[in-house]
């Protein structure tokens, strides 16, 4: 989705401190790798699913019909926001559908 400069370093950390393996792997964001944080002021926030369907179906795919990737573990996040239940001091549900791709081999 689109954790950006906000979420992905918070997303790494959980993932170290759980014990989940992430050295052999590319693991990133699709908002970081659209937006340039030198040139936007975009932070985060953007379409998850936007974000999501754009590096994916664009850059993700191409680079496996290139041959440089043989599987991909797309999850696109998403948060249900209410500024009703926000301002309530509720919290903000939020979800993520996983999606494999793989290249036959």
């Amino acid at each position: 989705g689109d954790l950006a400069s906000v979420g992905f370093p918070i997303a790494r950390d959980l993932l170290k401190r759980d014990g989940v393996q992430m050295e052999q792997t590319e693991f990133n964001d699709c908002g970081l790798m659209i937006y340039d944080l030198d040139k936007q002021q975009v932070q985060a926030g953007g379409s998850g699913c936007g974000c999501s369907a754009v590096v994916t179906y664009g850059h993700l795919l191409k680079r496996m019909k290139q041959g440089e990737l043989r599987r991909i573990l797309m999850v696109a996040t998403g948060a249900l926001l209410s500024p009703i239940s926000y301002q309530q001091g509720e919290s903000i549900p939020c979800i993520a559908h996983a999606v494999s791709i793989e290249q036959p081999n």
